[in-house]
């Protein structure tokens, strides 16, 4: 047979390789599609598992999609399986997703911010176990979460953990081993055999195994046929004999004997087995099948029938059946498997006006904040009129830009609030516009007014305080009240005054010099009490005593004085009151100076005395000393020469 032959050309490849049973590391391996996985047991950290993987070509194995995660459970099963007890704990299993240090949580990608050692884009498929720990100072690494023991361990997915990724001494908590992932260009389909004999397959990343689905490219086969003295022997390689087509270069069934034909193992062969007259057989297909070089396998006359297209990718036939292509749907494009459908991110051609948001398959776009589009089902946007009737979001004014807006405030307010559109009163009577007002300061909402204490009025500027007239007859004139425009109504205390002379163009007038009083600043508006309080006039209008009086500057004196008590005389019980507390304030007055003048001349007496007893007394030698302080911390230390209190010189 050829495979004798082709044994002839693979001794120096084997010789000296470890085969199972020798010694060989406790693993288990699966291959499926063009990758291989392998599960390993060991104490390792992950930087120690992902050097053990790459040293062989591999990497910590990825877990893309869901199925490659049951790729990985099936090794994983595989090798708890061979082990014949196993501790009730949970074990740990690193793969290969890894965050660097410094690199943080990034929650809103499905990966958290980590990524794949071997590279390669970020996949949409997880399965953690809990919420990831929010870390940056150190390199955090995910493994398997499985229970060991759990008989039905193979029908769940084992969860994602991530932690730290260990060092060589300490390689982390429940770490149990490691699975890795290698990757190939084909696959050959299993060698099959028509007769009593084993086969063991040694692949490029130098794991054994007599059982798999799919052989790597470039892996070995070691076919055993016969028994005892009978056995023999054969070698053979997965070779690639055309593009993206592997075989072992063998035709026909192995280990083939007459004595059993197409009874053992159906011959070898994939669907039907055909016996011969002379113990011979040979394979065929079913219909709509055809058989292929090998001699052994059928495919399909329909290559779509197999479903080689993956995802939303549909398959369509060539033009000699033979052949297949796999077409995606609009807003995909073939991976580089050509048999799988990836999205087309359509943003990157900047296909909105604004805002491009992909989909999968498709976009869509979107406005800015401040703007709308113009109609629905358009691209364009149009700007938003935040400042329209019922729309504005300011208390007062608004003043509507190009994809935005802002507030303003009547004047006398401020803008506040946290986004800037809420208007405060502004108090002038506490800021620099207090000092406009000569006399009492009073606040409004928006604005202020000034006002005088009584006795005085309201300059025509609206912040002077002029001296009035010191009569306190009832007003004369009408109250002074302004609209202040929001319902609130001002009151002026603005009295008229009486001249002291009775003629308003007078010399009396001219005579009299008032001072302005001078008001402490920010002086508060209080009420008198009622005792303090003469009614004079109608509601709304108070006056107090005030301490200011205007003095004559001529000679004009005495007919002030006159024709002031003439005026209180007719202006009734509120002058007279007035003038009692007047001549009351004068005498207080009077009494106070006497006082201090009595006190001062007591003084200067009894300081006269006292000099007059010091230069009578005769002097004493001793007032010539200086005498020395005591000292408190070491009386024994004093100057023996120092004057004792008491003792003459």
């Amino acid at each position: 047979m050829m495979a004798t032959s082709a044994g002839l050309l693979l001794p120096l490849l084997l010789l000296g390789q470890p085969w199972a049973g020798a010694g060989a590391p406790r693993e288990a391996v699966v291959c499926s599609g063009n990758a291989c996985y392998t599960a390993h047991w060991g104490k390792l950290s992950a930087a120690e598992a992902q050097s053990y993987c790459s040293k062989n070509g591999g990497n910590l194995a990825t877990v893309k999609s869901e199925e490659e995660a049951w790729h990985v459970q099936r090794a994983l099963t595989q090798l708890l399986e061979s082990e014949e007890a196993l501790e009730a704990r949970m074990g740990k299993f690193w793969i290969g997703l890894q965050r660097e240090k410094g690199k943080c949580l990034d929650p809103k990608l499905p990966l958290k911010g980590f990524s794949w050692v071997s590279g390669g884009e970020d996949t949409v498929y997880t399965n953690w176990n809990k919420e990831v720990r929010n870390s940056c100072i150190s390199r955090r690494c995910v493994s398997l979460l499985l229970y060991l023991s759990l008989p039905s361990h193979a029908s769940h997915l084992p969860k994602w953990s991530e932690g730290p990724c260990g060092s060589p001494n300490s390689p982390g908590s429940n770490i149990e081993g490691f699975v890795c992932k290698f990757s190939f260009k084909g696959m050959c389909q299993p060698l099959a055999l028509g007769g009593p004999g084993q086969v063991e397959y040694r692949t490029p990343f130098q794991a054994t195994s007599s059982s798999l689905d799919a052989v790597p490219f470039a892996s070995v086969a070691n076919v055993a046929c016969g028994e005892g003295d009978e056995r023999r022997e054969h070698y053979f390689l997965c070779k690639e004999k055309a593009p993206d087509v592997f075989n072992w270069g063998s035709s026909g069934p192995l280990c083939v004997s007459s004595k059993y034909g197409c009874s053992f193992n159906n011959g070898g062969c994939q669907q039907d087995c055909f016996e011969g007259g002379d113990g011979s057989f040979r394979c065929g297909c079913r219909p709509g099948f055809r058989l292929l070089d090998d001699l052994v396998t059928c495919a399909s006359r329909n290559p779509c029938s197999s479903n080689p297209c993956r995802g939303v990718a549909t398959c369509v036939l060539g033009p000699d059946r033979k052949n297949h292509t796999c077409l995606c749907p609009q807003g995909y494009q073939l991976d580089s498997s050509q048999q799988d459908c990836v999205d087309v991110d359509e943003c990157l051609d900047s296909p909105c006006p604004q805002e491009c948001v992909n989909t999968p398959g498709g976009f869509h776009c979107e406005c800015w904040v401040g703007y709308e589009p113009r109609s629905p089902g358009e691209g364009a946007c149009q700007d938003v009129d935040e400042c329209s009737p019922g729309r504005s979001p300011c208390a007062q004014g608004c003043t509507n830009t190009v994809g935005s807006f802002s507030c303003f405030c009547e004047e006398g307010y401020v803008l506040t609030g946290e986004d800037g559109t809420q208007c405060l009163d502004v108090d002038e009577c506490e800021g620099p516009e207090h000092g406009l007002c000569e006399g009492l300061c009073l606040n409004t909402q928006g604005s202020f007014r000034c006002s005088c204490l009584p006795g005085w009025e309201l300059g025509p500027d609206g912040v002077s305080c002029t001296m009035g007239s010191t009569s306190l007859a009832p007003w004369t004139g009408p109250s002074h009240e302004e609209d202040t425009g929001d319902g609130e109504r001002k009151l002026m205390y603005s009295p008229i005054i009486s001249n002291p002379t009775g003629d308003p163009e007078g010399t009396s007038k001219e005579a009299l010099t008032t001072k302005t009083p001078s008001f402490p600043p920010k002086a508060p508006i209080t009420l008198a009490t009622p005792d303090m309080l003469a009614p004079s006039g109608p509601l709304g209008k108070w006056m107090e005593p005030s301490t200011h009086h205007p003095k004559a500057t001529t000679d004009h004196g005495e007919n002030m004085d006159k024709d002031f008590t003439d005026k209180q005389s007719d202006d009734g019980t509120d002058g007279q009151k007035l003038l009692l507390f007047y001549i009351l304030g004068t005498v207080v007055a009077i009494l106070l100076l006497l006082a201090l003048a009595l006190g001062l001349l007591i003084y200067r007496k009894r300081k006269a005395k006292r000099e007059e007893e010091k230069e009578k007394k005769p002097q004493n030698a001793a007032d010539t000393y200086t005498w020395a302080q005591e000292r408190a911390e070491n009386r024994a230390l004093e100057n023996q020469y120092s004057l004792t209190p008491g003792m003459d010189c």
